[in-house]
């Protein structure tokens, strides 16, 4: 290959990239693959001799892009997925084009990545000790990067050493979560050897927010137990409601307990950057780590999570091991990223969160932010005038937890047979995902099948919000008839 034909495929696939940009708001937000464009990428041969680039990329254009997820589409309220941000889009290019990785040595990532990881926490506000930080593939693995430290740091408090002598023998140590914590903790906890149920559901309050009260007993149930309290996860949006804890009566308890408290901000943390919301994360700086998605609100392409500490020491202390193959005597004192996470050859995310970063800059965030919560508080309202719907929680952030309740005229208050609509909200967000002009996802609430739209893209209008709900209730009609 020629620069010149790489250059030629290049311009197409921007073209091919741009179309496909500018054409998702004309188009379904998704749509159902047809059997036949599903097998022709099941079924694909493994190719015995190459094909010519224009040949990949008008079967990119024909077989791929046509079937997107839907994401990039205003009226996406699914999930926690974002748009990808322009730039971002074009980085990732570059960033591929070199390839390297990031794992450590004198290279332009490796600064680059030390300095997004400053530029995050600059922006939600945490402290930010030189390498307290790096990049990852998404909350789900900064949230094992950051409980692992966790563990081990108790570990060493009990007089036991994790990476020499693994937990058996050791007295249980037990984290507290609400049942609203993502599940990704969960999971952190069973890989890590501590054990589902050694992680404690404090009850939360009305809004949503876990209970300082309750946690306080559980702890001290769990210590007269003969058990070791070591971990506190708090939210910054929980992916059901988007509720955000009380930050400052957690960590005043964590700080009397010398327990680590960690933050999930995967979805919610850049809440911070709105300043009609911005009070709801007061003490989100106490945390002994945060783990956060710039592939959520911030719109970096996928994959891109990010896990921040308050003392690198103890990444360093849960990861480092430098064989001989690795040494590199110019490193500095910080190292090599491979030292403070699982990673050893790593991509070069770092690009693309400083190319969104600093096209947009910290203003031109902020108020991104700030729309999509305007909006989702719109949103609520609409759901509050319409006697068809029912607000299920306090709009704190930008998702928006509703279900579909028809009215019956012969009694406002709507049908009273909660099984009914269980069953109805239940199967309500795949009907509205077929229909093709909007997409949303449900759940499960304090025991009830909700509703749930978190809104990610600036993009989206109030034109779309009325167009989500009508989907709703015709969707509701449908099942209904």
């Amino acid at each position: 290959m020629t620069s010149d034909d790489f250059r030629a495929a290049a311009h197409t696939a921007a073209d091919l990239a741009a179309d496909h940009l500018a054409g998702l708001a004309a188009g379904p937000v998704w749509q159902p693959m047809d059997d036949a464009a599903r097998r022709t990428l099941l079924d694909a041969p493994l190719p015995a001799a190459g094909r010519p680039l224009d040949e990949l990329l008008a079967a990119v254009g024909r077989d791929v892009l046509p079937y997107p997820m839907g994401n990039g589409h205003p009226r996406f309220f699914g999930w926690v997925n974002s748009a990808p941000a322009p730039a971002g889009v074009l980085a990732t290019l570059a960033a591929a084009a070199m390839n390297p990785s990031s794992a450590g040595g004198d290279h332009a990532d490796v600064h680059l990545e030390r300095a997004v990881v400053r530029w995050i926490a600059e922006l939600v506000g945490f402290p930010h000790p030189a390498g307290g930080g790096l990049l990852t593939s998404g909350t789900s693995m900064a949230t094992i990067v950051c409980l692992a430290a966790a563990r081990n740091r108790a570990a060493r408090a009990a007089g036991w050493d994790v990476r020499e002598d693994g937990l058996a023998g050791m007295p249980p140590l037990v984290g507290y979560v609400t049942g609203e914590t993502h599940s990704c903790v969960r999971k952190a906890a069973e890989l890590l050897g501590l054990g589902s149920k050694h992680l404690r559901a404090v009850a939360t309050g009305p809004d949503g927010r876990l209970d300082p009260a309750g946690l306080r007993a559980a702890i001290a149930r769990d210590r007269a137990a003969g058990l070791l309290p070591f971990l506190v996860v708090a939210s910054a949006g929980t992916v059901g409601t988007g509720a955000v804890d009380a930050f400052d009566p957690i960590a005043d308890l964590c700080a009397e307990e010398r327990l680590w408290l960690h933050v999930d901000g995967a979805y919610g943390a850049f809440g911070v950057l709105d300043p009609e919301i911005a009070h709801r994360y007061a003490g989100l700086a106490r945390a002994d780590s945060l783990a956060l998605d710039p592939h959520k609100w911030l719109g970096v392409p996928v994959d891109c999570g990010c896990a921040l500490v308050r003392d690198p020491a103890e990444l360093r202390a849960a990861f480092s091991l430098v064989p001989s193959y690795l040494r590199d005597e110019a490193a500095g004192e910080l190292g090599w990223f491979s030292e403070y996470g699982t990673e050893q050859t790593r991509p070069f995310r770092a690009l693309k969160v400083w190319a969104t970063i600093a096209h947009r800059g910290r203003d031109g965030l902020a108020a991104d932010i700030a729309r999509t919560t305007a909006l989702a508080r719109r949103l609520g309202e609409l759901v509050t005038a319409d006697p068809d719907l029912e607000l299920l929680a306090e709009v704190q952030t930008s998702i928006v937890a509703f279900r579909l309740r028809p009215a019956d005229p012969t009694d406002p208050t709507g049908p009273a047979d909660e099984a009914a609509l269980d069953a109805l909200n239940r199967e309500l967000p795949a009907a509205v995902q077929r229909r093709g002009r909007a997409f949303l996802t449900g759940a499960r609430l304090d025991g009830r099948e909700i509703l749930r739209a978190c809104l990610l893209n600036p993009a989206t209008t109030e034109e779309d919000l009325a167009v989500l709900l009508a989907e709703v209730k015709a969707a509701g009609r449908e099942h209904s008839g």
